[in-house]
């Protein structure tokens, strides 16, 4: 059986805005693998890259130099309408904020990334959906509008919206951090119940230790560069 590949795998990833005089790089030469099942957690203190590496890694800006793998495809080369295809398809997000839209049910904002992939509603769409839904606990609330909903139960659907696409990789940044403490550990909890079980990789931002120490790996990021990055036997 071939093994599968990295779901993400970083060479030398340099990042740096204006020029000239006026050039500041923002990270310095980052190496980064992460296998498929990772559940590793990103942390370090603000303005030490971390939105940046995160913004390189899900595709919505390039490397200054180096070179940036997801699911085995090298990106730095791909066009713009080819790294939106591979965004769509192999890697989810999940925000501090969950960015539904409040008018939408909890299952129209499941089922929103397939539908502008396929330009059109159909039941599958919203099957897939529903069962998401089912998965995060919120089965019941499949009609509820996204606003009638509570702060970590919006949290779950952004959840659900992001694994839609059955992606690789999912990047979460500060998944919690509105959150109160019960509802942060409950959908902590969710991420980890679905690395487990559907061997989804997971990359997540956290400034909670708490929640970092319950990674199977915590990478830090200090001034542009990986400091530490070890696996972590306690999770």
């Amino acid at each position: 059986m071939t093994a599968k590949p990295p779901v993400l795998q970083l060479a030398g990833v340099r990042k740096s805005y204006g020029s000239g005089e006026t050039e500041s790089e923002i990270l310095h030469g980052i190496d980064l693998t992460l296998q498929p099942g990772a559940f590793a957690a990103l942390i370090g203190p603000s303005g030490s890259g971390k939105s940046t590496l995160l913004n390189l890694i899900g595709l919505l800006d390039r490397p200054s130099a180096g070179t940036l793998t997801i699911a085995g495809e090298e990106t730095t080369s791909l066009d713009d309408n080819n790294l939106t295809r591979l965004r769509g398809r192999s890697i989810g997000f999940v925000f501090q904020h969950h960015h539904l839209i409040p008018a939408f049910t909890a299952l129209e904002n499941v089922a929103m990334p397939l539908l502008v992939a396929r330009g059109r509603p159909d039941d599958e769409m919203y099957e897939r959906a529903g069962k998401l839904l089912d998965q995060v606990g919120l089965g019941e609330r499949k009609q509820h509008l996204a606003n009638r909903l509570s702060g970590g139960q919006q949290q779950r659907v952004a959840i659900a919206r992001a694994l839609c696409m059955q992606p690789q990789l999912v990047l979460a940044d500060e998944p919690t951090g509105n959150l109160d403490t019960h509802s942060a550990d409950d959908v902590f909890a969710l991420l980890r119940q679905i690395n487990r079980q559907a061997g989804t990789s997971f990359l997540i931002v956290t400034h909670d230790p708490r929640l970092a120490a319950r990674c199977d790996r915590i990478i830090e990021l200090v001034d542009g560069a990986i400091v530490s990055d070890h696996a972590n036997a306690a999770a």
